[in-house]
C-alpha cells in the first residue's frame, strides 16, 4: 500500500520574514475556486494559524458552497502561524499590549513566559507588510475584512479593535484573555467607547465555552462595559465547551457574524 501526503487543495504555504518584528511567521491562504465576485474576496485574517487555520479553511470552504443557508461566503483565509520552536513565549509577545508593568495571577506567577509587549511590532507587521502582500498576490475585496483570534490572540483582536478599529471590518475574538495584566484590556475598551459613534462599531463578536469559568465572566464584563456606551456585542457561550473545544465549536457561527456583516454594510 503507497501512502502519500495529503495536501490541501487551493492553499498556499509560505515563510514571510518580518522587518517589523523582527521575526518570520508562518502564513498559509486559502483561496476559493470558482469566479472572483465583484470587488474581490472577503479576507479572514485568522491568528494562531499553525493550529486553526485548516478549521477555518474547512469552515469557509465547505459552508459556502451554500451560503444561502450557511450565510459564509467564499472568502480568502489567511493563516499566520509562529514557528514551532517558540511558539508559546512569542504568542505571549506578539499579541500583548506595552506596559509599564505587568501584573500576573498567582497561577503564572512561576511560569517562564517571556517578554511581552510586542503588539505594537506584530500589528505593524500585518497592517504594512501582510497586507499588502496579500493585496498585491490575491483578489480580496479591501473593505470586507476580518481578523479572528483564541485566547490571547482574542485579546489581541480586542485590542486591535480599541486603537486601530477602521484597520479590519469584523473583529472576531474566542475566549478573549481578557484577564491579562490585570484586565488592562476594560480600560482600553473603555477609553474607545468614550470617543467612538455607536452606530459605526457594532461589529464585535465574543464566544466563549461555558466551562472557563471566569473567562465566561470576563466577556460578560467586557459586554456591559460596551453597552454602556451603547455599543453591542455579540457574545455567545458555548454550552458544555472549555477552552480547547470552543474553538471548532464556535468558529462557524464567527465566521457567520464576520460573513453577515461585511455584507450589509456593502449592500
Amino acid at each position: 500500500m503507497e501512502v502519500t501526503k495529503l495536501v490541501l487543495s487551493h492553499c498556499d504555504h509560505f515563510q514571510f520574514p518580518s522587518q517589523k518584528a523582527g521575526y518570520t511567521y508562518d502564513i498559509r491562504v486559502y483561496v476559493p475556486e470558482g469566479e472572483v465576485p465583484t470587488g474581490g474576496y472577503p479576507v479572514f485574517y485568522v491568528l494562531d494559524g499553525s493550529s486553526y487555520f485548516q478549521i477555518a479553511r474547512d469552515v469557509v470552504h465547505l459552508q459556502s458552497r451554500n451560503a444561502p443557508k450557511t450565510h459564509i461566503d467564499k472568502a480568502i483565509v489567511i493563516g499566520i502561524g509562529h514557528q514551532e520552536s517558540d511558539t508559546t513565549k512569542r504568542r505571549f509577545y506578539d499579541f500583548t499590549a506595552p506596559a509599564d508593568e505587568y501584573i500576573y495571577p498567582p497561577r503564572l506567577q512561576d511560569s517562564d513566559l517571556g517578554p511581552h509587549g510586542g503588539a505594537v511590532d506584530f500589528l505593524a507587521f500585518i497592517e504594512e507588510e501582510l497586507m499588502p502582500y496579500v493585496q498585491q498576490h490575491y483578489s480580496i475585496h479591501g473593505s470586507k475584512q476580518s481578523l479572528y483570534g483564541h485566547s490571547l490572540g482574542g485579546y489581541f483582536t480586542l485590542w486591535v479593535k480599541f486603537t486601530r478599529p477602521d484597520l479590519f471590518q469584523t473583529f472576531l475574538a474566542t475566549s478573549p484573555s481578557v484577564w491579562w495584566n490585570n484586565h488592562e484590556l476594560l480600560n482600553y475598551a473603555e477609553q474607545f467607547a468614550v470617543d467612538m459613534t455607536p452606530s459605526e462599531h457594532n461589529n464585535i463578536m465574543i464566544t466563549v465555552g461555558e466551562e472557563e469559568g471566569f473567562m465566561v465572566e470576563d466577556a460578560d464584563k467586557l459586554r456591559e462595559l460596551l453597552q454602556k456606551y451603547h455599543l453591542s456585542v455579540g457574545v455567545y457561550i458555548a454550552l458544555e465547551e472549555n477552552h480547547a473545544s470552543v474553538v471548532p465549536t464556535t468558529m462557524s457561527r464567527m465566521f457567520r457574524f464576520g460573513s453577515t456583516y461585511v455584507g450589509s454594510i456593502h449592500e
